[in-house]
């Protein structure tokens, strides 16, 4: 666990250097902001249910801090995004990572949004 923990954070401040110079933004301001990369780690299990209809999940929110690096493992469409003010299910994608922007990053990069094409990672685990 402590070897994966260690992987995710050397993603997590990966990104953030991607992010960074993909708005022009200067690195160090970004290690100002994160320091270390201070992190915490959370597992949920959501089993299928064969009543999905009568599931109820989390309240909608955002993710607070300002990466979250997500993994769904077992193929369940748990997570939702909310789209043109409809709730779409990610589907999940075997060994891919979701990356939730989160507030942090939203607020102190004023609404600024990132789709890079050409950025590409690889992580083992």
């Amino acid at each position: 666990m402590e070897a994966f923990s260690l992987e995710l954070k050397n993603l997590g401040i990966t990104i953030l250097g991607k992010m960074a110079k993909a708005l022009k933004i200067e690195s160090e301001e970004v290690e100002e902001l994160f320091g270390n990369g201070f992190q915490s780690m959370r597992m949920n299990y959501y089993p299928p249910c064969p009543q999905p209809d009568k599931v109820i999940g989390l309240t909608p929110h955002s993710d607070a801090v300002g990466l979250t690096i997500l993994l769904q493992v077992n193929e369940v469409e748990g997570l939702q995004v909310k789209k043109d003010g409809k709730w779409v299910p990610v589907k999940p994608l075997p060994n891919a990572f979701i990356l939730n922007v989160g507030d942090i990053l939203e607020v102190k990069y004023n609404n600024t949004y990132i789709i890079a094409n050409d950025v590409s990672l690889e992580v083992g685990y």
